[in-house]
Order: structure tokens, then sequence, then C-alpha cells
């Protein structure tokens, strides 16, 4: 038998969970095309692989079950959260943005208007 704490497995976790939480978060809302989805779903991930464990922990010591999980299921647990929330973040500041003079240069950009 294999011990699920080994780091191979850990980073397997760490991953699905990642990749998962990304999906899940494309699904959710609807990119508005092929490039807005790549940088959402690697946005995600990258947000699932290096914030999953930290995240995880946090979310099973709120629960109160970090002793009855393994740490393969906390890593993918927190890396699935992680990498749900980091587009839904990256949301909430770009509306925060959108009525300063900042938020309407970075739209005005993204939107390819403006020098």
């Amino acid at each position: 038998m294999t011990d699920m704490s080994d780091p191979g497995w850990l980073w397997l976790a760490k991953g699905g969970g990642a990749i998962a939480g990304s999906a899940i978060s494309l699904a959710y809302i609807l990119p508005h095309g092929r490039r807005e989805a790549a940088v959402r779903f690697a946005v995600g991930v990258v947000c699932g692989l290096v914030f999953g464990g930290t995240v995880g922990l946090k979310i099973s010591v709120e629960l109160g079950i970090e002793r009855l999980i393994s740490p393969a299921e906390m890593t993918m647990m927190g890396a699935a959260a992680a990498s749900l929330c980091a587009w839904w973040g990256l949301g909430f500041v770009m509306r925060a943005l959108e009525g300063n003079r900042l938020g309407r240069w970075i739209l005005e950009k993204k939107n390819g208007k403006g020098a």
C-alpha cells in the first residue's frame, strides 16, 4: 500500500484540484473567447498549485475536519477552492477599478482602444 502523504501524491492531488477548480470556474462564467478561456484556466491552475495546500489547511481547520481527512484530500480540496476563487477575485478587482482612471485604462487596453 502506498503512503498518501508522499510528495508525489500531494502534487498529483494539488494538480488535479487546480485543474478541476479552473474547469468549474469556466463553466460558471463563460469566457468571451478562446484567449480569455486560456488565460482564466492558466490563472486558476497556477493559483491552485501555489495556494492549494494553505487553503486546504485553512478550510479543514475552519470545518474541524483536519484530523479526519488525508493530506492528499486536504491539498486537493484547497487547490480546487483556490483555483475556483482566483478568477472571481480578479473579477472583483476589475469591477472595483472600473470607476477610476486606472480601471478605464485597463479596460481600454483589453478592448484594444487607446495608445
